[in-house]
């Protein structure tokens, strides 16, 4: 116990400073991007860092309550103007596979199971958990998953700022003590108790989806009308961070060479892919540019929330992508994974 302690203090110690120095340069998402590269920093120079375990998970379903409070009945009648690019998704994730698994298991070397759970586009913990009943390397497995996102998560808020001009820096949301108490109580209620129903009837990513669904249902009842507070959304910004960057923690330097190159490798044929589907999407959509770009970037699906409130685009459209995205792969890959390796 006294161990995990020290070494979750650490883990904060690396947070912090990563994003104290991100604040004190000006960067993108100094409070999402700071913590990760603090914690990779620190990761690298052995440092023996150490997730926040449920407390960080805690954080995660407020991002789940900030999605389901996007869910409103005019986005409701909306939904069948996604029609043309959610139809675009079964077929991205059908790329993505076809190119990453040849690329894992040709290229890399890597084993039937890890090779196919390492190209899958899903969540990351339902990978890793796929990946290891199939008997896959799941030390491998996470850290592709963890590059992956670091990579789209790191570039894109500096791609936005830079050569879209978009401003990051804008609260995510209105002040604490803005929102009717009773709002906050009932989104507090809504995360916690969403997270937990969700974990005990077997729901996939429960920390967020059960959260969305809950205070979806508030919302379209006329119970709550804002998003969690921006305080609520920083918090939630740093410990996401502080997820990804932990994961490196303990590596060595094979592991840097082969399995967080594979990772980088893998991010630059996605985002080849991507930007091939979103060109496609828009001229499929209506939609605005950024709302399309944010769909088809499979990065992690917490951390794109957080780009998506941040930067203003619509929340409902990109979160409804992603966890299509994110279905299909749950629900198709066990069965694909099985087909190959007997092939």
């Amino acid at each position: 116990m006294q161990k995990r302690i020290g070494q979750r203090a650490l883990t904060l110690v690396a947070a912090g400073i990563g994003g104290a120095v991100f604040l004190l340069l000006g960067l993108p998402l100094p409070l999402l991007l700071g913590p990760m590269a603090g914690c990779l920093a620190f990761a690298l120079g052995g440092a023996p860092l150490r997730d926040m375990g449920v407390f960080g998970t805690l954080m995660r379903t407020f991002l789940g309550a900030a999605i389901g409070a996007s869910v409103t009945p005019d986005l409701v009648g909306a939904l069948p103007r996604y029609g043309a690019t959610l139809a675009l998704v079964p077929l991205f994730v059908l790329v993505i596979g076809a190119v990453g698994y040849p690329f894992f298991r040709r290229v890399m070397g890597f084993d039937h199971p890890t090779a196919f759970y390492s190209a899958m586009p899903g969540g990351l913990q339902d990978m890793l958990i796929f990946g290891q009943e199939a008997g896959g390397d799941v030390r491998a497995m996470s850290l592709v998953h963890a590059t992956r996102v670091l990579a789209i998560v790191t570039a894109l808020p500096f791609l936005m700022t830079l050569f879209w001009g978009i401003d990051l820096s804008r609260p995510p949301g209105a002040p604490l003590a803005s929102l009717p108490p009773l709002e906050l109580a009932l989104m507090l209620i809504a995360a916690v108790a969403g997270w937990k129903v969700g974990e005990r009837i077997g729901l996939f990513g429960a920390s967020i989806l059960g959260p969305l669904i809950l205070t979806a249902a508030l919302s379209l009842a006329g119970f709550i009308h804002t998003r969690p507070p921006a305080e609520v959304i920083w918090a939630a910004q740093f410990f996401i961070g502080i997820a990804v960057g932990s994961k490196y923690a303990g590596i060595t330097g094979r592991e840097l060479r082969l399995f967080v190159g594979a990772g980088l490798g893998f991010s630059a044929l996605l985002a080849v892919i991507s930007t091939a589907f979103i060109e496609l999407a828009h001229l499929l959509s209506p939609a605005p540019a950024l709302d399309v770009i944010l769909s088809f970037l499979p990065g992690g699906q917490a951390e794109m929330v957080v780009i998506a409130i941040v930067s203003g685009a619509d929340v409902a459209f990109v979160v409804t992508h992603h966890l299509t995205r994110i279905f299909l792969v749950i629900f198709s890959a066990p069965l694909i994974g099985r087909w190959l390796g007997k092939t």
